[in-house]
């Protein structure tokens, strides 16, 4: 990890090359899943610094920090309520790759945001700037944004899945339904944001401000960005506002088509809601081959890596509609209960008392520390309650069944055995997590 000196060092070149001066109180910001994000101020402005972790960490990734700063300066232009990108690294900065953004006002915290008095006008806006990001074609971006191929995504991912033991019923359940439902492919392809949600977007007084992280871009279908955004884990809290966690999929949609002129095809946004659940589900597994192989060592790698259980039952709820009526009024039946421990400290106990203690530094730590000390807590609790509740979500042998067609969730009591272990799985890895509460209703029937 690179120290705050050499940072500012490195920086400074850059900024020079912008007629800038040094950069003044140069701290990390929290959060950030993949990239690394810094404030600073320089000649009596705010900025940003955008900066991959390392050098290793974008060899595999499509486009580097200069295209995506290309696609930036082009959705500004559009329109976008997008940030102003004043200066990109250069390898004599010696200080890896990214690039400078005029600081935006407004907050990025869902929490914050999803609060805001007037939900349903900053939706509005929302959807108004992905129509405007929809706008842009192949010629308005470098050449190096890639064209997504539908078929060969899904195939991607089922490689990934292998990659990653291949042992997961109901992400093997998504993918065998993608291959049965891939829509075709866009006469013409638009220019998809590709992580258009709450937690990459600025508000400010219920008025969208900024719109970030914009390293995913790629051509494709315009339901993708739309459906990305609605996914369950991306409403945070507000579970029960299926657009973004500001309003209802209507009053979306309404506002995309007003300004895009398109008209949104609700099977396509379901697909697209399948395809991306599996997507990130994946996405999180590879979050512990990352922190595994060393690229990426950082404490939250681990603990994203484990939201999977999230998405497996997300993506369960999602797929239980083609399900047989009889299979599907099945019901759940978790155990979630452990017996009291006697004698020594058990595993889950020690993490328990670690978590405690670690709690006791709250008021000691500040900006991107106490963030992960936050992270370090949840990850003491995964421990306590894995020691507790010992919950199961692997059968290699069923996974390769469902993916080669020899079964599905026609097969009389697999959907309740996979609603069983999801609820398990979910109430260990992240029990605060809202779709559980929805789906232990819907599919236990109790509060």
């Amino acid at each position: 990890m690179i120290d705050v000196e050499t940072l500012s060092e490195g920086l400074a070149k850059a900024l020079a090359r912008a007629g800038m001066g040094a950069p003044e109180g140069l701290h990390r910001l929290t959060g950030g899943a993949t990239m690394e994000s810094w404030r600073f101020s320089s000649t009596g402005k705010d900025f940003v610094l955008r900066r991959a972790p390392s050098l290793e960490f974008m060899a595999d990734r499509p486009f580097g920090h200069a295209t995506e700063a290309a696609v930036i300066r082009a959705a500004r232009a559009a329109g976008v309520t997008a940030p102003e990108v004043v200066v990109e690294l250069e390898p004599g900065d010696g200080i890896g790759s990214g690039f400078v953004m005029r600081a935006l006002p407004g907050t990025p915290n869902p929490k914050d945001i999803l609060a805001m008095e007037d939900a349903s006008g900053l939706l509005r806006q929302v959807a108004r700037d992905l129509a405007r990001i929809h706008s842009l074609r192949p010629g308005d971006v470098p050449e190096d944004v890639p064209v997504m191929d539908y078929r060969e995504a899904i195939a991607d991912l089922r490689r990934q899945f292998e990659e990653a033991g291949g042992d997961r019923p109901i992400i093997a359940l998504g993918l065998k339904w993608m291959e049965d439902h891939c829509p075709p492919r866009e006469t013409e392809p638009v220019l998809n944001h590709g992580d258009y949600r709450m937690g990459n977007i600025l508000a400010e007084n219920s008025n969208l401000t900024g719109v970030l992280d914009w390293e995913l871009a790629h051509f494709g279908d315009p339901h993708e960005d739309l459906a990305f955004g609605c996914m369950a884990v991306w409403r945070f809290h507000r579970y029960d506002r299926p657009a973004l966690g500001l309003g209802s999929l209507e009053d979306y949609f309404a506002a995309y088509e007003a300004t895009s002129g398109r008209k949104v095809d609700r099977e396509r946004f379901r697909y697209w809601l399948v395809h991306r659940t599996v997507w990130w589900a994946m996405g999180c597994l590879r979050c512990a081959k990352v922190w595994r192989d060393g690229s990426d060592r950082m404490l939250e790698r681990v603990v994203i890596s484990r939201r999977t259980s999230e998405q497996e039952l997300d993506l369960l709820m999602l797929l239980e509609e083609d399900a047989p009526d009889e299979e599907r009024r099945a019901r759940a039946d978790p155990d979630i209960e452990a017996a009291a421990p006697t004698g020594e400290a058990t595993s889950g106990e020690i993490a328990t008392a670690v978590a405690e203690w670690l709690a006791t530094l709250k008021d000691k730590v500040e900006g991107h520390d106490r963030f992960q000390l936050a992270v370090a807590r949840n990850a003491l609790g995964m421990i306590a309650r894995d020691d507790a509740i010992v919950p199961m979500l692997e059968d290699a042998d069923l996974a390769q069944e469902i993916l080669g067609g020899g079964t599905g969730l026609d097969e009389p009591g697999l959907l309740a055995e996979l609603k069983t272990a999801a609820l398990e799985k979910l109430a260990a890895d992240v029990p605060k997590y809202p779709a559980l509460e929805a789906a232990w209703k819907q599919w236990v029937g109790e509060e």
